[in-house]
């Protein structure tokens, strides 16, 4: 193990905080049985609003933001896993309040750790990200809960985002007929007709007050943008049909009415991926190797290095980025 490592830090100042580069040493990471030689991070939404300090993400200071990272296993006294595993890491409070993935060095406990699949790499892995294993997370609950492709249409809102980007490859493959809700709905139009949307809407159509109920279309839905969109889209959703919840970029309000579920028996079923049990989470990368085209990854990712991670983050937090980014942590 090397001397030092870079890492990319958060500090609480008069100001607010400050990001910056730093060299640390092993010995200023945080408590864990493994250690992990990162190969690479990814951007989440989370991630912006830690990086640039909009929502109070970090609870410990000074702290190594990111949520996410793969990377082989250095060191472990944990008997679930062996130096050279290829391991995967997403949420679990980690680039929260302990110390995350924007380093080249991670300590944590083998508890939040789960082994690549051999079909992924950690460069893939982190093109798929928190928000992919999320969109896998959404598809599995409306699986579950008895959406099949000829059930009729699945929407995904937020659909040019990391989650939306994820979800509709996924579903796409899996042969139902996607709808794509997007801001930019004429630029993002290619893009997400090659991930597989059979159709693009544009997301105004979703941002105003919501009728209690609206014409039935939607079979089920993966909404990552919340409050009037997730309120609209409800209303629409066919008898018996299946929302997923996973976001609040629009806001964690729902301005709606119970109407969607009394009369007509709509699930709005909340996601939860920071603190998934460890069975749902293999199952998650487990599918995502079997149902995802990994070679619509390249079309969805944009490359990155710890240095460009401030500008990112507040990209991605005013919505400029589109599909997920590949953080190089060691380039």
């Amino acid at each position: 193990m090397s001397d030092t490592f870079r890492a990319l830090r958060a500090h609480k100042t008069d100001a607010g905080q400050e990001v910056r580069l730093e060299a640390l040493t092993p010995a200023e990471l945080m408590d864990g049985d493994v250690t992990v030689r990162v190969e690479y991070s990814t951007l989440n939404f989370k991630d912006g609003l830690a990086l640039t300090g909009r929502s109070p993400i970090i609870r410990a200071w000074p702290l190594i933001p990111g949520i996410d990272f793969a990377g082989v296993v250095e060191s472990s006294s944990n008997p679930e896993f062996k130096p050279g595993e290829r391991v995967v890491l997403n949420g679990f409070g980690v680039g929260e309040s302990h110390n995350g993935g924007y380093a080249q060095l991670a300590r944590v406990k083998g508890e939040w750790l789960v082994k690549l699949p051999e079909a992924i790499s950690t460069s893939q892995a982190m093109a798929i990200g928190t928000a992919g294993y999320t969109a896998m997370l959404c598809v599995l609950r409306l699986e579950q809960l008895g959406v099949t492709p000829e059930k009729g249409e699945v929407l995904v809102t937020g659909a040019a985002g990391g989650v939306g980007s994820v979800a509709i490859a996924v579903l796409g493959k899996l042969g139902y007929r996607v709808v794509a809700s997007s801001r930019r709905k004429d630029s993002e139009a290619g893009y997400l007709g090659g991930l597989g949307a059979a159709e693009v809407i544009d997301a105004a159509d979703f941002q105003g007050p919501a009728r209690p109920l609206a014409r039935e279309r939607w079979a089920g839905a993966v909404d990552a943008v919340g409050s009037h969109t997730l309120a609209n889209v409800l209303s629409q959703t066919r008898y018996g049909g299946v929302v997923t919840a996973c976001g609040l970029a629009q806001g964690m309000d729902v301005p709606g009415s119970v109407a969607p579920f009394i009369l007509r028996g709509v699930t709005l079923a909340g996601i939860d991926s920071v603190m998934r049990p460890k069975p749902d989470r293999i199952e998650a990368w487990s599918r995502l190797a079997r149902d995802l085209d990994l070679g619509k990854l390249a079309a969805m990712t944009v490359p990155a290095t710890l240095a460009d991670l401030p500008r990112l983050g507040a990209d991605i937090v005013e919505g400029r980025i589109r599909g997920r980014v590949v953080v190089d942590v060691n380039a």
